[in-house]
């Protein structure tokens, strides 16, 4: 008899070689086993007949293979097969498909599911081009079999809708072996399994119990509705879905009130401190500003960590908002740290900071990694004295070296740029006992969806308010063949008394590739033959498919605007040469700055009116809202020239009909979460985002929402019909999953 937390190596048919190609896919135990669900199913109640096959419908086709081989084309390698019942036969079809070489012998069953399509070459024949398709049985492999695993393996191939499972080990465990053993591995457990969600929740809800979920993800009844199989829709996936989702929002309010309960610094709010921020304020805040600074500041005020989540919109003004909580931790006599993920972004934030908060005495510090050893020690030394009250810096905050006298504030500004232990290690920093406050903020809007489980444990403050006299940013999409009009356009705006940014895609032309692989962890597509881009002057045109800024940026200022004065920005520039570039631009000193995407973030120059982005099918749609954001700083018209270079696939024609339809950050936020999906939202596993075996942030919303407030009802003692040991129950199940299923962090 089998248990859950039983090592998936005794479940028959696996072994300790094959619970080793098991632990690459995060199978341990069989519990892990049965929550690998299947991708798929296929209907194989009803397999239809080739005679009665029609073009144009979706079908199942179970066949004998007759023959199989590759040809290939001037275009393409294709490999064909053929499969048939008795006289009968279809040919099936795949494109550029050598590792298919060696896959099919004649006499094998195979079950091949696609789109059936007139055969043009064969007068009444018919096909299946790229159909999907399993191998049911292999005369060799069953030559060892005895009679009862046959009709095992029968039995669980057709006449009932089959489970298609994600192959592992490279292929070695196909979705057929899959069958065999999670079937076997259901059948050795106990009648009844435990369930950690409460009774009185899983009647509230009407979920079954667990082991019949399992039971009928894996295996449905013939009553399932097979759209609802497709769309993780049934009463199984449902409660095994609400599982994953409860358990995780149980242990993010349990994390919240646990620090609501730690010590904390209670900081003074008098007219001295309130005098102070209104010093400092270059002019009157928005009502979205006062808001928010009130949240702040009532959570600085009381005597537990603040623990909270600044969303704004780029350019609606967090930086000031977090230099005015400074203030009220500088005022009580504590440092404040404020964490970039880049060197440009870190030192906007300091020339900000000075610009604002030194005339009125405050004492100002930038640490970054570029600077020499000497100016660094001396930089630390004073942090560690408590002779700088505001601290700007780079990843170089949390080096070993650097100590805090006195930490009242930790601001991470694009935290989601930044790993979870990375924000504790500045947090601890501090020789002050009690936990600093934290305020995170950034640019990017995160969907509800997401912030209920990547930030479930903070409190959100929303800037949802741009300052007052900034017109609206007027996008418009050009293919580069009228490239000449674009910068023709840019000419006139520089003579208007405005300046100009233009971004490509990569630094220079052998970067092609790497910029590629960039582009598709960006959310954008990645042709494997990307098509040429027409250029301005084909005579000077780079080899590149991409045009490349340091290329591009010698073309414009000899040929295309030789009267203008052009920057180059990129991020193979030292420090001190972007510093340079970046004051030539902000004081006016430069017309045009040709530039990559290091000027994503945090570059403020409201006399830029004009963004040109070439090869705009090459970003990523929160990416170009980014870019966006970095013109329309001023009362000035703006303008966003979206330039695209060949065909863009339909993904691409999708974020960008989304930029010229709408500024709205949060409804760029949701359709790149739609495009991208929840894991590459942004782009990095070490930003906290927990891995779901079952449940989909977007598919699932409502039943997010639902586990979220019985988790919190659970958690605060009011949920109807929970005893204390459904609690005692709740709390050990997720003690022995938290950390291993969801993959987060304590923190704080």
């Amino acid at each position: 008899m089998l248990e859950l937390e039983t090592p998936v190596k005794y479940a028959k048919g696996v072994g300790p070689r094959v619970a080793e190609w098991l632990a690459a896919k995060g199978i341990a135990t069989v519990e892990d086993l049965l929550y690998y669900l299947p991708f798929r199913y296929e209907d194989r109640l009803n397999p239809r007949g080739i005679t009665e096959l029609q073009p144009g419908e979706m079908a199942t086709v179970l066949a004998e293979v007759r023959g199989s081989g590759l040809f290939r084309t001037q275009r393409m390698p294709i490999f064909q097969m053929t499969a048939a019942q008795g006289t009968a036969s279809i040919k099936c079809l795949w494109f550029h498909a050598t590792y298919l070489k060696d896959k099919f012998q004649p006499g094998q069953m195979v079950a091949l599911y696609g789109r059936v399509e007139v055969d043009k070459r064969k007068r009444g024949g018919l096909q299946l081009i790229q159909p999907q398709f399993e191998i049911l049985s292999d005369p060799a492999e069953e030559a060892g079999e005895d009679a009862a695993e046959r009709a095992l393996a029968a039995s669980l191939e057709v006449g009932r809708i089959v489970p298609i499972y994600e192959s592992a080990a490279q292929g070695k465990l196909a979705s057929r072996w899959f069958r065999r053993v999670i079937r076997g591995a259901l059948a050795a457990l106990a009648p009844e399994i435990p369930d950690g969600i409460p009774p009185a929740v899983r009647a509230r809800l009407e979920l079954l119990p667990r082991r019949q979920a399992f039971e009928q993800a894996h295996w449905p009844t013939p009553e399932a509705r097979f759209e609802d199989l497709q769309a993780a829709r049934t009463p199984a996936h449902r409660h095994l879905i609400f599982e994953e989702l409860f358990f995780l929002e149980v242990g993010l309010e349990l994390k919240r009130r646990r620090l609501r309960a730690q010590p904390g610094l209670a900081f003074t709010l008098d007219d001295k401190v309130r005098s102070a921020i209104k010093r400092i304020l270059p002019f009157h805040p928005t009502e979205a500003q006062k808001r928010v600074l009130g949240e702040i500041a009532a959570d600085m005020r009381a005597a537990r960590p603040m623990r909270r989540m600044l969303q704004g919109d780029v350019g609606s003004g967090k930086t000031l908002v977090a230099l005015e909580a400074a203030i009220i931790a500088i005022e009580n006599g504590y440092q404040a740290a404020l964490m970039a993920p880049t060197e440009i972004l870190a030192t906007q934030h300091y020339l900000a900071a000075r610009q604002i908060l030194e005339p009125a005495g405050y004492r100002i510090v930038l640490l970054t990694g570029s600077l020499e050893p000497e100016r660094k020690r001396d930089i630390r030394r004073h942090i560690a004295r408590g002779n700088v009250q505001l601290v700007i810096g780079t990843h170089a905050l949390i080096e070993e070296k650097v100590e805090f006298a006195r930490l009242g504030l930790v601001v991470v500004d694009e935290q989601h740029r930044f790993g979870v232990l990375q924000r504790l290690r500045l947090m601890k920093k501090s020789a002050v006992a009690a936990e600093p406050d934290v305020l995170v903020m950034t640019a990017t809007p995160i969907p509800r969806t997401l912030a209920l489980t990547l930030y479930g444990d903070l409190d959100v403050s929303l800037l949802d308010e741009m300052p007052p006299g900034r017109a609206p940013v007027v996008t418009r999409r050009v293919t580069d063949e009228r490239s000449a009009e674009v910068f023709d356009f840019a000419r006139k705006q520089v003579k208007a008394g405005h300046q100009v940014y233009v971004v490509y895609p990569v630094i220079e032309e052998k970067e092609e590739e790497a910029e590629l692989r960039s582009a598709a962890r960006a959310g954008a597509p990645v042709p494997t033959q990307p098509e040429k881009a027409p250029t301005l002057f084909p005579e000077l045109a780079p080899r590149t498919t991409l045009k490349a800024a340091i290329q591009m940026y010698d073309q414009l200022r000899k040929q295309v605007l030789p009267d203008l004065r052009i920057g180059l920005l990129h991020g193979r520039l030292d420090a001190e040469e972007k510093d340079r570039v970046m004051r030539a631009f902000q004081r006016g000193e430069l017309d045009v700055l040709v530039s990559t995407t290091v000027i994503e973030v945090g570059v403020d120059v409201p006399n830029a009116t004009l963004m040109i982005v070439e090869h705009a099918e090459r970003f990523g749609l929160s990416q170009l809202h980014q870019l966006r954001g970095r013109i329309g700083r001023s009362a000035a018209k703006s303008y966003c020239v979206l330039m695209t270079g060949g065909k863009t696939t339909p993904e691409a024609e999708q974020r960008l009909d989304a930029l010229v339809r709408t500024t709205d950050g949060f409804e760029i936020a949701e359709l790149d979460l739609e495009l991208r999906g929840p894991g590459e939202f942004f782009g990095t596993r070490q930003a906290g985002m927990p891995s779901f075996r079952v449940a989909n942030l977007l598919r699932d919303r409502e039943l997010l929402e639902t586990a979220k407030r019985e988790a919190a009802a659970l958690v605060a003692g009011s949920s109807v019909g929970v005893t204390q040991e459904d609690v005692r129950r709740v709390m050990e199940h997720l003690k022995a999953h938290w950390q291993r299923r969801y993959g987060l962090v304590e923190v704080g």
